[in-house]
C-alpha cells in the first residue's frame, strides 16, 4: 500500500507563486510514474502535469505549460509542483497521484486519471486578485 501526503499550497496572490509537495511511502516510489490533477468547484478534475519515474520525461496540460512545473526528487521519495504566474482561475483542490505500475514509455495514458492507483489526500489552492 503506498501512502501519498501532501503538503504546501493555501493561499497564493495572483501572479505569485506557490509549490505543492507530495511525499511518498514505501521504497518503490522510484519506478513509480507521478501526476498531478485539480480539480475546481462544479468542474470534472483535470490533468495538470506527469513525470516519469526517473524523472527524465515530464508533460503538462497545454493551457498551463510555462507556469507550472513538475519535479521529483526520488531520494526523498517527493514529488513536486511548482505553480508562477498564478490567476484565480488556478484555484482548485489539487491532487498528486501514483500510477505503481507504469506502462513502458511514457505514452499519453498519463494524462487519464483512471492511470493512476494511488492519490493523495487534496491540498486547495486559492488564488485572489
Amino acid at each position: 500500500q503506498v501512502q501519498l501526503v501532501q503538503s504546501g499550497g493555501g493561499l497564493g496572490q495572483a501572479g505569485g507563486s506557490l509549490r505543492l509537495s507530495c511525499a511518498a511511502s514505501g521504497r518503490s516510489f522510484r519506478t513509480y510514474n507521478m501526476g498531478w490533477f485539480r480539480q475546481a468547484p462544479g468542474k470534472e478534475r483535470e490533468f495538470v502535469a506527469a513525470i516519469s519515474w526517473s524523472g527524465g520525461s515530464t508533460y503538462g496540460a497545454d493551457s498551463l505549460k510555462g507556469r507550472f512545473t513538475i519535479s521529483r526528487d526520488n531520494a526523498k521519495n517527493t514529488q513536486y509542483l511548482q505553480m508562477n504566474s498564478l490567476t484565480p482561475e488556478d484555484t482548485a483542490v489539487y491532487y498528486c497521484a501514483a500510477d505503481s505500475n507504469p506502462l513502458p514509455g511514457f505514452c499519453s495514458l498519463i494524462v487519464q486519471s483512471r492511470r493512476y492507483d494511488y492519490w493523495g489526500q487534496g491540498t486547495q489552492v486559492t488564488v485572489s486578485l
